[in-house]
């Protein structure tokens, strides 16, 4: 099965504890980052992607398996 990729602007979803949440992707991560307090360790072969909530406009760092378009 192909990774999901995404690219800047894509509106996208994901699972929180309080449900879903929409927003847009800022930017592919390749290297280790921190964002909302968490540190995301991306890599060049294993990349995550830095989203922004609609809602909240906090900026999140995401697997793009828990990524879906929408």
């Amino acid at each position: 099965m192909a990774e999901k990729t995404f690219k800047a602007g894509d509106h996208v979803k994901w699972g929180t504890p309080q449900g879903e949440t929409h927003g847009k992707v800022v930017k592919k991560e390749t290297s280790t980052t921190k964002a909302g307090g968490h540190t995301a360790k991306a890599t060049k072969s294993d990349p995550q992607y830095r989203v922004k909530s609609d809602k909240s406009g906090k900026e999140a760092v995401h697997k793009p398996g828990e990524l879906k378009k929408g």
